[in-house]
């Protein structure tokens, strides 16, 4: 069986996507353990949060790559429906992981509240898994929105 550049392709797009989901959802019991740790232990597990938001950050990396390798050598044009679509969601998703994550690990140990910053963080966490399965959605079906 012969593979082609495009199901390589294919197949590293697939891999990052789901290096870009799969541990967002390692971080809520982590959170959940993190409201109950003594501060020795927050150390530790902010670690954790840390090294899943970096894996994350370059599987979306990976996945904007594949992603436009695939619309360049692919069948597909710039201007489809789902393709911006896709785009505007994955701009707006950058946003979310540089504030919703980045800024909330920064200011964790300032923080008055610390239970608050962690509802923030588990709210930013589905938000984003939320914008990522549209972008999955979008992707797999290619809708023709207009």
């Amino acid at each position: 069986m012969k593979v082609g550049v495009y199901s390589i392709f294919v197949y590293l797009h697939v891999f990052s996507a789901i290096l870009s989901i799969g541990p967002l959802f390692v971080l809520m019991p982590i959170i959940r353990r993190l409201r109950k740790a003594n501060p020795d232990a927050e150390s530790a597990y902010l670690s954790i949060i840390r090294a899943i938001i970096r894996m994350v950050m370059h599987a979306g990396h990976m996945l904007v790559f594949t992603g436009t390798v695939l619309l360049i050598i692919g069948p597909w044009l710039w201007y489809t429906s789902w393709v911006v679509m896709t785009l505007a969601i994955m701009l707006l998703s950058a946003v979310f992981l540089a504030k919703g994550f980045t800024n909330v690990l920064k200011n964790f140990h300032q923080a008055a509240d610390k239970h608050q910053v962690l509802s923030r963080l588990m709210t930013t966490s589905w938000m984003y898994i939320g914008l990522l399965l549209i972008m999955l959605w979008l992707m797999v079906q290619k809708p023709v929105i207009w």
